[in-house]
């Protein structure tokens, strides 16, 4: 489906959707009115009509959204439909702790691989995939149809890492490096720092205690 003059302020929202619309077949509903979904989220029944329309509506009028077939169809356009081979890089704890997010996979997200440079670590297991060295990156993303890696090493070594995952045919990066990735057009990268988001909640908490010193 055609999404390129969709904002991404949309498209941010589509696994939140996607996320509470899960939720609700655990919970055997059938259907739900844009107005239900919309306390549930606290995003306004507007919104979420406007969001939708974006991709075809899928509602019906007095009817609401058959919360089956509208999983399945943003689950679609999320491209969660096929299987994204991954791989990471970085067996440190937070690869580790990526690797054993059991959570991917049923989005469709499939860990095929994990590399490290440090040879202490070749050959133990997580999760029963055997942490391999780079210099087997190339050929194991050729034989696998990688399309994914996930960054979790060092920002001196992540943009050094990036080219190699370029040339060998990767097609997105999770980044959670330190430091901004430039890739080509048709490489798609997702930055992830950490402490940035730590920061804007510090910032959050300072605003709100500020806030009620105020009206005090």
């Amino acid at each position: 489906m055609e999404t390129k003059n969709i904002s991404s302020a949309v498209i941010k929202r589509l696994p939140r959707y996607y996320r509470y619309l899960s939720e609700l077949l655990d919970e055997d509903v059938e259907r739900i009115s844009s107005n239900e979904l919309s306390r549930k989220m606290h995003v306004t029944a507007s919104q979420i009509r406007q969001d939708l329309n974006n991709f075809g509506g899928f509602g019906q009028q007095g009817y609401g959204y058959n919360v089956k077939y509208l999983y399945k169809e943003i689950g679609k356009i999320l491209g969660l439909d096929v299987v994204h081979p991954m791989i990471i890089l970085g067996a440190g704890n937070l690869g580790q702790a990526l690797a054993n997010y059991r959570e991917f996979e049923k989005r469709g997200f499939k860990l095929v691989g994990i590399f490290d440079i440090n040879p202490v670590l070749e050959g133990i297991t997580v999760r029963g995939i055997e942490i391999k060295m780079i210099k087997d990156l190339g050929q194991f993303i050729k034989e696998n149809s990688v399309e994914i890696a996930i960054l979790t090493i060092p920002k001196n070594k992540a943009k050094e890492m990036a080219d190699i995952l370029v040339e060998n045919g990767i097609k997105a990066i999770w980044n959670f490096a330190h430091v901004d990735l430039e890739t080509p057009e048709n490489v798609i990268v997702e930055n992830v720092h950490l402490s940035e988001s730590l920061m804007t909640l510090s910032y959050n908490i300072s605003k709100y205690e500020q806030e009620h010193k105020d009206n005090e």
